[in-house]
């Protein structure tokens, strides 16, 4: 009887440790909007899954749910009430690394559910950071733009504790930068490292051993002016890179506005039916193999890599992301807008 309670017990606790398959429609449906305790323009985004995801965006504040949307946690990030944060990365429920835009140049952190943030690092007054990815537990990177044509790079070992520069980045063309829109121009996963440029040249960097050397790939996107280039990357199942973006001046624009480049055969491939438009943040969702974009004139998304695109919504965002379960997608975007994708 005691060998058959066991054997219960452990079925019972195997089955909880499996969720459920998702089941999908053909394409998605549409989003939840959850409702938000906050006005503030919301550009940083890490969801941890389908439960638990951290917000950040400007006047200085930060904000985190544990119950997919239902209740919330927020504040403002060391009083720093005039400091846009765009960039956000949670670690687990209590900790996270928050990166500012623009000055001063800082990165915060919290390991207290963000009851305290402590400043763990400093740039000069020229430096504008831009986003933050990680490509493990401790490792992450932190870029910027380009002072005197060399790009600002930071790299954590230690899970964000301490950052240290990186200097092996080929020189950026004059006039080159990168875009804060999303915290989605730079894509971490293992060794790879990928950051897509804008402005006067629009180029990926590409990194294949963690950021000891890099290769200058010429993209195909849209570029000469500084409103112009690649906004958000992801990476796909497939080894493929997509890179969305645009021009922010001219929303409705489709040309120029989405890349795809396979990193086996080195070679962009052609666009048969681009997004609807300028397009901010984009993620992929392994468990349909769809694509998801978003820019602030609605939302589409492709199931065959990025070739084909479909808008489904006409809700505007700043930034989606994949949670790290690989199990929901979320979005955010201006005024407190926060969503989950639905499917």
């Amino acid at each position: 009887m005691i060998r058959m309670f066991i054997g219960f017990v452990i079925l019972s606790l195997s089955i909880c440790d499996n969720p459920k398959p998702i089941q999908f429609s053909k394409e998605p449906s549409g989003w939840e909007i959850l409702e938000t305790p906050v006005d503030a323009s919301l550009r940083g985004l890490s969801p941890i899954s389908s439960d638990i995801a951290w917000f950040s965006g400007s006047k200085g504040t930060w904000l985190r749910t544990l119950d997919g949307g239902r209740t919330w946690q927020h504040g403002v990030i060391d009083g720093l009430v005039e400091v846009d944060f765009r960039s956000i990365h949670g670690v687990d429920a209590d900790q996270a690394i928050a990166v500012s835009a623009g000055q001063p140049a800082v990165i915060y952190r919290t390991i207290d559910g963000g009851k305290t943030w402590k400043l763990i690092h400093q740039e000069n007054q020229l430096a504008f950071l831009d986003g933050v990815a990680f490509s493990d537990q401790k490792v992450g990177f932190v870029f910027g733009d380009p002072i005197d044509q060399k790009w600002m790079m930071l790299k954590t070992i230690n899970q964000g504790e301490t950052w240290v520069p990186i200097t092996s980045l080929p020189e950026a063309a004059v006039g080159e930068a990168g875009f804060a829109a999303s915290s989605s121009a730079m894509m971490a996963e293992r060794d790879l490292v990928v950051l897509g440029s804008g402005g006067r040249e629009s180029n990926l960097y590409l990194s294949k051993d963690g950021g000891d050397s890099w290769e200058k790939i010429k993209s195909p996107m849209i570029q000469g002016e500084a409103s112009q280039g690649i906004f958000a990357i992801s990476g796909t199942d497939s080894g493929g890179l997509i890179a969305l973006g645009g021009d922010y001046l001219q929303e409705d624009l489709n040309k120029g506005n989405v890349g795809v480049y396979n990193m086996a055969t080195q070679q962009w491939s052609k666009i048969e039916n681009p997004p609807a438009g300028y397009r901010s943040g984009v993620t992929f969702f392994s468990q349909s193999e769809w694509v998801i974009t978003v820019g602030p004139s609605g939302t589409d998304f492709s199931k065959d890599g990025g070739i084909n695109w479909k808008k489904f919504s006409d809700e505007g965002f700043h930034a989606v992301k994949t949670d790290a379960a690989k199990r929901s997608v979320w979005a955010s975007g201006a005024k407190g807008k926060v969503a989950k994708l639905k499917f």
